[in-house]
């Protein structure tokens, strides 16, 4: 299940750091280990995208000007995902970086039906290598139509799946159709104009600091039903339950998707619908290099 959080902004033209997913990953961890309960503080299967918003970019980073902002949260698990939305609303008022936002109510995301075949696009950083201390081997450089892109992603992929214990041995053995093949013409285009869509992000694990190269593309991925299903729902890549690798289907619907969720802040009057923001395909944080 995929659910839209949206909290109301109380400081209009405060900002975060171009890349935040940290920031959004150590207030979640913060959330998961304060409620108690033991058997989610390592649970891996679930993602989230970036901070969305009305934005403006300084030197700063990104200041949000949009009365309200949208944090999406993904996870086949839906207790997990009801056990961390108890957490968020128990906490009427939240700091990120320079910004104090409040939970307001939850949408839930229709689950489109995939296929075979589907273009997606990344609404966070897609990382395809994990490094280890003082390695330098998570900023290399893949080139996006490079075999070597696809097989890192299929190979963490299927190595997730195997350890998640939901599918069986034939299942598993049924998966060795995998293939991403990025969008080069928006790739070529962004070079041509100068453009990044390869950046170093830091990420923590273990109170360790590693940089890592992440990329945000459009791509189309030829896998079998239930492997689509698993990376739309967890993430695709490394770092996915720190908010690296997750996707949308490009060029789906948008206000035709969702449902209110069973979250809402009592006595919350709903803004309008105009100050919703949707990612826009190829959309991420800056970062500090290209490739």
């Amino acid at each position: 299940m995929r659910i839209r959080l949206i909290f109301s902004l109380k400081n209009k033209g405060a900002y975060l750091p171009f890349h935040h997913q940290y920031i959004l990953a150590q207030f979640l961890k913060g959330l998961i280990v304060k409620g108690g309960r033991e058997e989610f503080f390592n649970y891996n299967y679930f993602n989230f995208s970036g901070l969305k918003g009305q934005t403006k970019v300084s030197r700063s980073g990104l200041h949000y000007y949009s009365s309200l902002v949208t944090l999406v949260l993904s996870s086949p698990n839906e207790e997990f995902i009801d056990y961390l939305l108890e957490q968020v609303f128990a906490t009427p008022k939240i700091e990120l970086g320079n910004l104090v936002i409040s939970p307001e109510y939850t949408e839930q995301e229709t689950e489109p039906e995939l296929e075979t075949s589907n273009k997606f696009v990344c609404i966070s950083p897609l990382v395809l290598l994990t490094p280890s201390f003082n390695d330098e081997s998570g900023k290399r450089f893949i080139n996006p139509d490079s075999d070597e892109f696809s097989d890192l992603l299929y190979e963490s992929t299927l190595t997730r799946m195997e350890r998640s214990g939901w599918y069986s041995q034939e299942q598993m053995e049924s998966f060795y159709k995998f293939q991403v093949v990025p969008d080069m013409n928006y790739v070529n285009k962004l070079r041509e104009q100068q453009k990044k869509f390869a950046r170093i992000y830091s990420v923590y694990d273990m109170d360790v600091k590693y940089e890592v190269r992440g990329y945000t593309l459009p791509f189309t991925l030829y896998a079998a039903p239930e492997v689509q299903d698993f990376v739309f729902k967890c993430g695709l890549g490394a770092f996915t339950h720190k908010g690296f690798g997750m996707l949308d289907l490009a060029n789906h619907g948008h206000n035709q998707r969702t449902e209110p969720y069973k979250f809402k802040r009592e006595g919350f009057i709903p803004y309008k619908a105009q100050e919703r923001v949707k990612p826009q395909e190829g959309e991420g944080e800056q970062g500090t290099e290209e490739a």
